[in-house]
């Protein structure tokens, strides 16, 4: 197993010249790496994120624009640009804690961004999909889409939702050229998932690379992180004419997770 980025070359074939996506979390992260993917594959991609400033910088770069907003705030949702060609529905946030302990409010607030929000942004997209006669729609979910672990009740309920919007949607919109599909990935090289290895490395007084091996990725055949980019290359395909007939689907990224 290796602790250092994997490099991932731009190898799909996708021309969406012409075309608008939308994506959120797009200020770091996977929604970065889906950002300026899309945007190298001729999308005019608005990035949408909490940080604006952060949003601003990935737009800047993706050729793009950004909208700093609170995916919590449905009216701030629903003031979104419609017209939108792929949605990437990205955004997400964790807590930790026991169900009996589990804030409510807290549990709300999740659901909010990782299922209202999505929720709202394609019910505003899909009549312009519809028009146009085709749509892309790739939901960030999870291998906690596909299984569950302690302690994360708002996030596994979020994204088990998620998936089940992304199959009716799916149904719907197959007669209008309009696919949407989740990928579930595991843990991924970000900003957030990097400070926790360091965090337990130093509680567990082990190396980085063994926090990866032994505790994070315990269930997964392959011991190593997702790179963003990979996710992203996985988003192009789903946009590219040889992924037409995919829709409804669950794509796993997990390294042998769910072979478990």
């Amino acid at each position: 197993m290796t602790a250092e980025p994997v490099a991932v070359p731009h190898v799909v074939r996708v021309d969406l010249a012409g075309r608008t996506a939308l994506v959120t979390g797009g200020g770091s992260g996977i929604g970065r790496a889906c950002a300026l993917r899309l945007g190298a594959a001729g999308a005019k991609v608005l990035v949408v994120d909490r940080n604006v400033e952060a949003a601003k910088a990935v737009a800047a770069e993706a050729g793009g624009r950004a909208e700093g907003i609170d995916l919590a705030d449905p009216e701030a949702v629903e003031r979104l640009d419609a017209d939108i060609d792929v949605v990437v529905n990205n955004a997400g946030l964790q807590h930790v804690a026991p169900v009996q302990e589990f804030s409510v409010e807290r549990f709300e607030y999740l659901h909010r961004v990782m299922v209202e929000a999505p929720f709202l942004i394609i019910r505003r997209a899909l009549p312009h999909m519809y028009a146009k006669g085709w749509g892309r729609i790739v939901n960030i979910s999870s291998v906690h889409g596909l299984r569950a672990s302690p302690y994360k009740a708002a996030y596994v309920s979020a994204k088990h939702a998620l998936e089940g919007l992304s199959k009716v949607v799916a149904l719907e919109g197959a007669p209008h050229g309009v696919t949407a599909n989740c990928i579930n990935p595991a843990y991924v090289r970000t900003a957030l998932v990097e400070s926790q290895i360091a965090d337990q490395a130093a509680t567990h007084g082990i190396p980085e690379t063994e926090v990866v091996e032994r505790i994070m990725l315990a269930r997964a055949a392959i011991k190593r992180l997702i790179e963003p980019e990979e996710v992203a290359e996985l988003v192009a395909y789903l946009c590219s004419p040889p992924a037409a007939f995919i829709t409804g689907a669950s794509i796993a990224l997990d390294g042998g997770w769910t072979a478990n």
